[in-house]
């Protein structure tokens, strides 16, 4: 799938998306889950940081992911999004932890780390509607990552969680993405991005 570069049809492409989304069943939406969760866990993540990120209900991936990264030996930080800019990292300790949170998120109730702390991860696991094969991400459009994500490491891998038909061919960017080096999806696994 291309994507145009017009705002508008951006934005109905997203609605596509959303509403492929809500057309997967429970039963292959937890198929999808599990998959992404032992991906997860087989990444080179011990004793280092990860930061990841609490998928909503339709987004792939669900806190299995972060409890297999946490079980492979990482510390897992998640965001606290509350104002536009790069955003704060508080550490995931279990789902008993995560408590409700603006634009109907959750993340964890222990004491936030500024925005700089993204830094220190190895890896990180970031939403997104797509990704292309040059590693351009179809965000929702609030730009929290973007703004993030040049906080991150020269050599942090940075991958977009999407489910396998959400890898697509092609994506127009704009200045301010953040491209990304890595795609999860369920039935691909990890795979790298940019490379001919």
């Amino acid at each position: 799938m291309n994507l145009p570069a017009d705002p508008s049809a951006k934005r109905d492409v997203r609605d596509r998306i959303l509403a492929a989304r809500a057309a997967i069943s429970a039963k292959g939406k937890v198929a999808a889950d599990e998959a992404l969760a032992r991906h997860a866990g087989a990444l080179p993540v011990r004793d280092r940081t990860v930061c990841a990120y609490v998928p909503t209900r339709r987004e792939p991936g669900s806190t299995s992911l972060l409890a297999a990264l946490t079980a492979a030996g990482a510390r897992v930080l998640l965001p606290v999004a509350r104002e536009a800019g790069p955003m704060n990292w508080a550490e995931f300790t279990g789902d008993e932890q995560l408590v409700s949170a603006p634009f109907g998120l959750r993340e964890p109730s222990g004491p936030a780390l500024p925005p700089e702390v993204v830094a220190t991860a190895t890896w990180l696991l970031v939403p997104a509607l797509a990704v292309d094969r040059d590693g351009v991400r179809l965000g929702r459009g609030a730009g929290f990552y973007d703004r993030t994500l040049g906080l991150a490491a020269p050599d942090a891998r940075i991958v977009a969680v999407v489910f396998d038909h959400e890898l697509v061919t092609q994506l127009p960017s704009e200045p301010h993405d953040k491209k990304v080096g890595w795609a999860l999806t369920p039935g691909y696994g990890l795979v790298q991005l940019g490379r001919e």
